[in-house]
């Protein structure tokens, strides 16, 4: 049984999955980064993971307009992977940790779900460049970048501090 629901048969048809996907995943994140935002007991941490909640929902509105300017409908996709990584995190934030190994956690949990969307936005970014949609191409690219951005973030804050926080 194939995972699409329809046969892909053209990179276009690709590219609209790929859009579905990501647009599924970020309306997953909009409603699970508040419960992370919550748990996190750093103060730099939580700061980073509410700003990262706002740019979600710009990445949303990206997103709508991407799909607007194509004329494609992105609901009725639901991303599983995201659906996974979302409830792995929850899963980690209810496990009985000290307040810094949670902070650590919180960050690897939040890694993992950054790396999946650096890959699907790249993709998105190249099969849009291949379609010759330059618009919906560099509106991804800034999403990529944003998530980039976030990942170093986070890769600082947990070897610059958490982590080290956390071996104690």
């Amino acid at each position: 049984m194939s995972i699409f629901s329809a046969k892909l048969e053209t990179l276009e048809d690709l590219f609209q999955h790929e859009l579905k996907d990501l647009y599924s995943a970020e309306n997953q994140l909009v409603k699970a980064l508040p419960q992370m935002a919550a748990a996190a007991k750093d103060g730099r941490l939580r700061a980073g993971i509410e700003k990262h909640l706002k740019e979600t929902q710009n990445q949303v509105a990206r997103l709508e307009k991407i799909g607007k300017l194509l004329d494609i409908a992105l609901d009725g996709e639901t991303c599983k992977a995201m659906e996974g990584l979302v409830k792995e995190g929850q899963k980690t934030l209810s496990e009985n940790a000290t307040d810094e190994v949670m902070d650590a956690a919180i960050i690897a949990a939040s890694q993992r779900i950054e790396h999946y969307e650096i890959s699907g936005y790249g993709t998105a970014a190249h099969y849009a460049d291949r379609l010759g949609y330059a618009e919906a191409a560099q509106l991804l690219r800034q999403t990529l970048d944003e998530e980039q951005l976030t990942d170093t973030k986070l890769n600082d804050l947990a070897k610059n501090y958490i982590n080290q926080k956390a071996m104690h």
